[in-house]
């Protein structure tokens, strides 16, 4: 009996600790070291690092193994790849997803990052990224004096922001959580207009951008989430836990 997580967010790291409490060996698959540090070390619960293709996960799995899709909601290629892993090896699969965040009558909701690309392109002001690195050259078009982006501290984020001509001094590059004080700090401070997120739910800091975006009188521009099907939190530990006493 084990479980094996494909994680990389915060709930995925609380899902680990709980479950090894209870005494199962837990794997935890992230993408990057940076997943790893994140993760940290917790009694009971390994953790791999490294991009995995649909074989490579097929491998890690079993018909005795439960499978945790803990990924980003926006992670739509990985979640498609765990799917056809884990059906592959015959292993049982649950998606763990966050729950959205309603979206106010003031947010600029757009479908993708081409749509709000086409959507800034006719406004004028300062544009905040908050979006992640991997996003930041699609944006490029809106041309370099006016695209700030805050990023993870990594490398492989300033190379990112270097390829896509975003200027050293609109970088910010910070580690979240970001509470409602800071976001707005940084909105005065690059006499932002405009903030670009995702729809990262509560762990992703949601509802301090938005808050921070009206006091700020900045318009928050959101790209939506792609279409997924997944449960919360509790309903995926209660299956967990279920599944390992069936087991036992």
């Amino acid at each position: 009996m084990k479980i094996v997580i494909f994680s990389g967010t915060t709930e995925g790291k609380k899902l680990s600790c709980e479950l090894a409490d209870l005494g199962v060996p837990v794997l935890v698959c992230v993408a990057t070291e940076y997943g790893k540090t994140d993760q940290g070390k917790h009694p009971g619960v390994q953790v791999q690092a490294g991009r995995l293709d649909v074989g490579d996960m097929a491998r890690l799995l079993t018909p005795q193994i439960l499978c945790i899709d803990a990924t980003h909601p926006y992670a739509t290629q990985v979640t498609a790849n765990i799917r056809a892993a884990a059906k592959q090896a015959g292993a049982v699969y649950k998606r763990l997803l966050r729950q959205p965040s309603p979206l106010q009558e003031d947010c600029l909701a757009v479908r993708d990052t081409t749509e709000a690309v086409s959507l800034l392109q006719k406004t004028e002001g300062n544009i905040l990224l908050t979006t992640g690195a991997k996003e930041l050259s699609a944006f490029a078009p809106l041309g370099e004096q006016r695209l700030f982006a805050r990023v993870l501290p990594l490398e492989s984020s300033l190379e990112a922001c270097k390829e896509s001509g975003i200027a050293p001094s609109h970088i910010i590059a910070m580690q979240g959580p970001f509470g409602v004080e800071l976001n707005v700090a940084l909105l005065h401070q690059f006499s932002i207009r405009y903030l670009v997120t995702k729809d990262g739910g509560a762990p992703g800091g949601f509802e301090e951008k938005l808050q921070a975006a009206r006091a700020c009188g900045v318009k928050l521009v959101v790209v939506r989430r792609p279409v997924d099907q997944g449960e919360p939190y509790e309903t995926v530990l209660d299956f967990c836990k279920e599944w390992i006493a069936q087991c036992r």
